[in-house]
């Protein structure tokens, strides 16, 4: 009996396995919801798994799309450490991605080993001072930065697609940029897939957020004030510093991750190519549970969920909404086992009074 007892301890803890649970519990649910429908769920996750793995080009296709989620999960789970609720993902991502087009673009002359990296970083420098200016007003004028991301969703939006229809708009009917230079792009891995070599600039940029955050100084005070910022702030941690300074990383991933589209897969800027990817970093950062690791998994499970609605579509009469139903109950049994653990402690402190008494 203790050794059950232990065992049941050891899985209530394990981050990893209450994320399987909830999960597999999602799947269920959603078993049932394709049924009600009139659908088969073995010929719907079938197809769904043969659309995300079926052949090397799926596979690459399901990693290509995990790309920009990675980023964009990212940028969530660092501003999420100092209890900042960024919602402008989207936003940030646009006005990274026009600058790393129009750099690729503009700039003429340099060779590839610079050129590539000056567009990256044009990205990442216009994509962090956009979210800059939420934590500044966060900070000076105490005004919600929920509010403060929504409305700068739309400015962004609104600004580059200015820019875009008109002074840097290419000849033809599709609203985009010039294509950029040869030297301003990244290496497709695998020959007309989505799967380009941003793919090691994503997993490197989690490993580095993880060695940040876990073993420095640094990301030791940003954690603090995320958890605590009223006994952050008595032991002389400045918590205004550090939710600029997660807001300013947060951006620059953003703006990494829509450069990224630019320089790896489109070519050039196009309107709203990175329509959803802001909001499905919020589900990816919850579901990773703010780990970075964590996070680049959850992007993968999305990125198979998004490449797989594709061959369910394409494969089968079952609509592809129901991936949509499917990633929602994700994020729902994602937050079981808060509740698990609080019904748990309930449980246990009814006990101790009941033994007391």
């Amino acid at each position: 009996m203790k050794a059950l007892n232990r065992i049941k301890n050891q899985i209530m803890k394990s981050e990893v396995l209450l994320s399987l649970i909830a999960l597999l519990l999602s799947l269920l649910v959603s078993s049932v919801v394709i049924v009600i429908a009139g659908y088969s769920p073995f010929e719907a996750y079938g197809a769904m798994l043969d659309g995300a793995f079926g052949s090397g080009y799926y596979l690459a296709q399901t990693v290509g799309t995990a790309i920009p989620l990675i980023f964009s999960g990212l940028a969530m789970a660092i501003a999420a450490k100092v209890g900042v609720f960024n919602i402008g993902i989207e936003g940030q991502m646009i006005i990274g991605a026009l600058p790393a087009a129009l750099v690729g673009t503009y700039v003429t002359g340099l060779p590839g080993w610079l050129h590539l990296p000056l567009c990256i970083l044009a990205a990442a420098v216009c994509g962090g001072l956009w979210a800059a200016v939420v934590a500044v007003l966060k900070n000076r004028l105490r005004i919600n930065e929920v509010i403060l991301t929504i409305m700068m969703n739309y400015v962004a939006m609104y600004i580059v697609d200015y820019l875009v229809n008109y002074p840097f708009r290419a000849e033809g009917m599709i609203i985009r940029t010039e294509e950029i230079r040869p030297t301003a792009a990244m290496t497709t891995l695998v020959a007309h897939t989505r799967l380009y070599s941003g793919i090691f600039l994503a997993v490197g940029a989690a490993a580095v957020l993880w060695f940040v955050l876990k073993k420095t100084c640094f990301g030791y005070e940003l954690r603090a004030v995320g958890s605590n910022p009223d006994a952050a702030e008595a032991a002389g941690i400045n918590r205004k510093k550090y939710v600029l300074w997660a807001m300013l990383i947060s951006g620059a991933l953003a703006g990494v991750g829509g450069a990224g589209e630019v320089l790896g897969f489109y070519g050039y800027y196009i309107s709203n190519m990175t329509s959803g990817y802001g909001f499905d970093g919020i589900a990816i950062a919850t579901m990773g549970r703010g780990n970075p690791f964590g996070t680049t998994l959850a992007a993968f499970l999305f990125g198979v969920l998004r490449n797989g609605a594709t061959g369910m579509n394409r494969s089968t009469s079952i609509p592809g909404e129901f991936i949509q139903v499917l990633q929602a109950l994700v994020i729902l049994f994602v937050s079981t086992p808060g509740i698990i653990r609080a019904v748990q402690k309930r449980v246990k402190r009814k006990k101790v009074k009941k033994e007391a008494a």
